[in-house]
């Protein structure tokens, strides 16, 4: 009963807030986690999915906010949890509570530890996700700043275990579990696009739309290069015998922790700026999101911190191979070669820089020069046009 009561609690006062966020040290978050640790998994506003238990003796006192550029708002809890408020909260189905119950009942433990989601029972609409409980890892830091620190020093060693906790979160994608019984699929969901188009049009239509947004110089030479790169896409027309699993959706290196015991790969949530994006996809769309923010990384490193672009290239090409390698081997070793086509890592590639100039152009113009500095890395010869 106490555990429904601070649910409610927690509720109104999330209601009286409205938009705005929980701020940590409002107490909000400790009472959600004092919430879950007590018996009852929720009432008739409130539904708790719990994918792992609390550590026994968790004291959720003393809160912090979570330095991170995200869209919505982390609270760290006693130094032990992590409570992830969607705000606003976002309308169900969400991939994030499945994709990691799943991976929990796979075995899975290459992130920070799911402990429980709260929902919210709409009247009339939909349900929505509020908040997301997760572990809290220690020294964590997030790739845009350990991997741009890689990028400026030259070192690329870190990329197999790169590779090697991308194919083994894609081979527990793929492995049966009760939450997920088919997680492999030879043909899409019902009610998408003829199978042999979806990806290429929506490469297409990608491209098509960073061509509009983009302007200047810039603009000017993605237009003398729209050819190539619409050719490049082709592979995209054809794509039936390859795998679709649950992919992560938006695997990048700011979603990869370093922390003080590895790494882990976090934030199951999708990608917030592809609308309607399929749940089943190649294996080759998050390897390919994954070896595309590398070569950000290698631009960052260029513009705030004085690496000679030579120098940023060799080693973003160095660390795209280890990658690469890395991953292959290790989906050899769980038996899943059959998950990565890759004829398909270009197109999707190409796709994936013409997302990044759309959300530049839509929400961040000052990130442009990335994925422009890789574009030009592809085309040398040209990129004086």
């Amino acid at each position: 009963m106490a555990g429904e009561l601070n649910l409610n609690s927690i509720w109104e006062r999330l209601i009286s807030q409205r938009d705005q966020a929980p701020e940590a040290g409002d107490g909000l978050s400790a009472a959600l986690l004092a919430a879950l640790s007590a018996e009852g998994s929720g009432n008739a506003r409130f539904e708790v999915r719990r994918f792992r238990p609390l550590p026994a003796g968790t004291v959720p006192h003393g809160e912090r906010g979570f330095s991170v550029d995200q869209s919505n708002h982390s609270v760290v809890v006693g130094e032990s949890a992590v409570v992830k408020w969607f705000t606003p909260p976002l309308p169900l189905p969400q991939p994030g509570p499945e994709l990691l119950a799943h991976l929990v009942a796979a075995g899975f433990t290459a992130t920070a530890p799911p402990y429980a989601a709260l929902t919210r029972r709409a009247d009339g609409g939909p349900d929505v996700l509020v908040a997301l409980v997760t572990g809290y890892l220690p020294d964590a830091r997030d790739g845009w700043e350990w991997c741009v620190d890689e990028a400026e020093a030259g070192r690329a060693a870190f990329a197999e275990e790169l590779g090697h906790l991308a194919a083994d979160l894609h081979a527990a994608l793929a492995t049966p579990s009760a939450v997920l019984p088919q997680p492999v699929r030879r043909e899409p969901p019902s009610g998408l696009m003829p199978y042999r188009a979806p990806y290429l049009a929506r490469a297409e239509a990608a491209l098509v739309e960073a061509l509009e947004l983009t302007g200047g110089h810039d603009g000017a030479w993605l237009a003398a290069h729209a050819d190539a790169l619409r050719t490049a896409l082709t592979p995209l027309a054809d794509v039936a015998d390859t795998p679709l699993i649950r992919v992560h959706g938006d695997l990048h290196v700011g979603q990869v922790l370093r922390w003080r015991d590895g790494y882990a790969v976090i934030d199951f949530d999708g990608n917030p700026v592809v609308e309607a994006a399929d749940p089943f996809q190649p294996a080759a769309r998050d390897l390919a999101q994954l070896g595309t923010s590398l070569e950000h990384a290698a631009q960052v490193a260029i513009k705030r911190r004085g690496v000679a672009p030579r120098h940023a290239a060799q080693w973003a090409e160095s660390a795209r191979d280890a990658l690469l390698n890395a991953y292959t081997s290790r989906l050899a070793r769980h038996g899943r070669s059959d998950l990565l086509d890759p004829s398909l890592l270009r197109p999707f590639e190409i796709e994936q820089e013409c997302r990044e100039l759309i959300y530049a152009a839509r929400r961040l113009p000052r990130w442009r020069y990335a994925p422009m500095g890789v574009l030009r890395t592809w085309y040398p010869k040209e990129s004086h046009a």
